[in-house]
């Protein structure tokens, strides 16, 4: 279970360090990936494969079930560069370390790669040689590009029928806008694919046929027709090197000779500042072309010294931005980015160290929480199996054990270091069901679990509620909350009954009206007189901006100590709306005056005479009823597209574009996510098992008046 505690001393120097993440749409290959990548730096001596349910990082039994990524992984190795007769490497004979997080594909588990991203250095997005740029693959590059975390593309399967790689590049530069350079082209395709070209060095990387592992392979010159495509891309990387790069861009306008490893660093530096994509292909199924990507890894994804310091705001509320330097010597500071459910542990804190070092017995602090607790043991984790060590250090990805009171987000520090780190943000659950415990021995399991799951995952919200009584669960689709479900009866023992999925609708207004409330007790009635009096004015915010509060109230109307519980009876009464009972988003809210009483009036009396005020207000705002939108991607044989297209308008989509792929024709459209429950059976029946679909939530729009009909009735009426 575990191993013996690591001395306290660094063991690979921060510089020879890189935190990278494995990310794509799903089905692209990311696990295999990974897989291949822990065979050939040692740290497995088997590989496992996703169809047998025997990967390394894919450890959770509903992942090797399922075949499919459902947690980000963790996991460390060590990879050296080898000297190759004709091939420069920037860093050769040095060990380096790397930590690689593999996330999920599936956009039900995207807060995974959401925190993951959040504290790496470096990403390798996969693309499928086949299917090329597809959605979820798009979310996953923007979560990057908004952590300006520096990439490099593998475009993997180019073993299979109807692989181009050309193709994947330009999507990759069309869809997602990016810069690429090609420095790994594969030799051949499907069956015939045998190695790269190392557009740098300018040679051929050729796997032996006899090596299925695909442990060895020759260094070779190029033939005529490799040596005319390797030269016009590397006319092409310098091109672009120099375009971006001061250095390389000096050299190539005197005409300076420019070596292997100028181009080499220029391309690092152009890499790391999100200028240039490097782009490689291969196949990790079939063990050609991981080495060198590997190789790639180092030369040009950055070490943690590499990228800009952490930053965030002073604890204390000044409005005042705190650099964290990446340092052995600073003050220690963490971010918490994922909290897990250990079975042999308990609960584990994965955390990322920006600055300073932490040991075995240091008092640790949380500023979100103003507490300090002592550091009990600290876990270097390999997906499934866990090693102690001594210390942790600045760039440093592990975990803790034992700590209380800590969320997804927490900055943990030094109490001196006066930092608040900005947490990952989460996206809002978009369906939630109903579950109650088959007995009482289940319900105190589920209680338990329910929240042990609400800890570790960000967007599983618990909640109950108030006029049934029953536990409410929410999360970012059907396979999300199953897997829930699934966990609960695995983990902790739990049999629970439950019901049918519901749609989080959400209400907003369409028009500007004013609201007045006012709130006044009999004290002959009650015992105790009671007076607020508020007026406001209610208008529509744009899509995703919230809800916004204003005061503009005259201090003559009412004194401005009751402007706090004014603003509370506002939210209170934005959480039911009008129309079927649902959160009010998306509304500007603007006290605009009232009248009090010297004697009777007080904090609740003005929240209740907000409550009431918003509710005429709500009445007179022409509100309206929002559902989830959904962006769905279909792949289907040509043969089915007109069944499919016909099922989607059924469902009260729209398709936006039919892009044909060979003999496969993918579909775009947006969908109603109520719309979508049980898709995947349905879409197997339509295309005899052979169309497959991802979709993602795209926004929130008005419900159409027939389906508002049918929800209030079904919720018992509107107003």
């Amino acid at each position: 279970m575990s191993k013996v505690a690591q001395p306290r001393t660094r063991s690979v120097p921060l510089e020879r360090t890189r935190n990278i993440g494995i990310a794509a749409h799903i089905d692209a290959g990311k696990t295999t990936l990974t897989e291949r990548i822990l065979f050939y730096t040692g740290m497995i001596h088997r590989i496992g494969e996703v169809h047998d349910g025997a990967t390394t990082t894919d450890h959770m039994e509903q992942e090797r079930e399922r075949g499919i990524t459902i947690t980000s992984a963790a996991v460390t190795c060590q990879w050296m560069q080898q000297k190759e007769a004709g091939v420069s490497k920037l860093f050769t004979g040095d060990n380096q370390r790397i930590n690689i997080i593999d996330t999920p594909g599936h956009v039900d588990f995207t807060a995974e790669v959401e925190r993951s991203l959040r504290v790496l250095d470096g990403a390798i997005v996969v693309f499928c040689g086949v299917a090329g740029v597809q959605p979820q693959s798009e979310t996953v590059w923007r979560q990057a590009t908004t952590y300006n975390v520096p990439r490099i593309v593998f475009v993997n399967k180019m073993d299979r029928i109807g692989a181009d790689f050309d193709a994947a590049v330009k999507e990759v530069q069309e869809k997602l806008g990016a810069r690429t350079v090609r420095i790994l082209i594969p030799i051949g395709s499907e069956e015939n694919l045998r190695g790269q070209i190392d557009v740098i060095n300018q040679k051929a990387v050729l796997y032996n046929d006899d090596d299925i592992l695909g442990s060895t392979y020759d260094i070779a010159d190029l033939d005529a027709d490799q040596l005319v495509l390797a030269g016009e891309a590397y006319g092409e990387l310098l091109e672009a090197v120099a375009d971006v790069d001061d250095k390389i861009g000096e050299m190539f306008l005197t005409e300076e000779p420019i070596s292997v490893n100028d181009l080499k660093a220029g391309l690092r530096r152009a890499t790391i500042a999100n200028e240039l994509v490097p782009i490689a292909g291969g196949s990790a199924f079939k063990n050609k072309g991981v080495q060198y990507l590997l190789d790639a890894v180092i030369d040009y994804l950055p070490s943690p010294l590499e990228i800009p310091a952490a930053e965030g705001l002073d604890p204390k509320g000044e409005e005042k931005t705190v650099r964290v330097e990446t340092s052995d010597d600073a003050k220690f500071c963490a971010l918490a980015f994922k909290l897990w459910a250990d079975k042999y542990f308990g609960k584990l804190i994965f955390f990322r160290i920006y600055s300073g070092t932490v040991s075995k017995g240091d008092m640790i602090y949380n500023p979100r929480t103003r507490t300090k607790e002592r550091v009990g043991r600290l876990i270097q984790v390999q997906a499934d199996k866990h090693e102690e060590i001594e210390t942790c250090f600045a760039g440093d990805i592990a975990a803790l054990v034992g700590l209380k009171n800590v969320q997804t987000g927490d900055t943990l520090s030094h109490q001196q270091a006066g930092v608040l780190l900005e947490p990952p943000s989460f996206p809002e659950p978009v369906i939630s069901m109903a579950v109650e415990p088959k007995t009482k021995a289940d319900s105190d399991k589920m209680v338990v679990g329910l929240d042990r799951l609400s800890d570790e995952d960000p967007t599983f919200v618990v909640k109950t509620d108030e006029e049934t009584g029953q536990i409410i669960i929410a999360g970012m689709g059907e396979l999300h909350l199953e897997v829930i479900i699934d966990r609960l009866k695995r983990e902790f023992g739990v049999q629970a009954n439950v019901g049918k999925p519901q749609i989080a609708y959400r209400e907003t207004v369409s028009a500007t009206a004013q609201g007045d409330g006012k709130f006044i007790r009999d004290a002959a009635l009650a015992g105790k007189a009671s007076y607020g009096h508020v007026t406001l004015s209610l208008s529509p915010n744009n899509q995703g901006e919230g809800i916004t509060i204003e005061d503009n109230a005259s201090a003559s109307d009412f004194p401005k100590e009751y402007i706090p519980a004014v603003m509370k009876g506002i939210t209170e009464a934005l959480t039911n709306g009008l129309v079927a009972g649902y959160p009010v988003v998306d509304v500007h809210a603007s006290v605009t005056g009232g009248s009090f009483h010297e004697v009777d009036s007080s904090d609740n009396s003005f929240k209740i005479a907000a409550i009431f005020a918003i509710k005429e207000a709500l009445k007179a705002a022409s509100p309206i009823l929002l559902e989830p939108i959904m962006d769905v991607e279909i792949a289907t044989p040509d043969e089915f597209q007109g069944d499919i297209m016909g099922d989607l308008n059924r469902r009260r989509g729209q398709i936006q574009e039919i892009e044909i792929k060979g003999i496969v024709s993918n579909v775009s459209a947006t969908v109603p996510l109520s719309e979508m429950f049980g898709y995947s059976t349905d879409l197997r029946t339509l295309s005899s098992g052979r169309a497959s679909y991802s979709m993602e939530p795209k926004c929130f729009e008005e419900v159409p008046r027939n389906v508002v009909d049918k929800l209030v009735a079904e919720r018992g009426g509107g107003y």
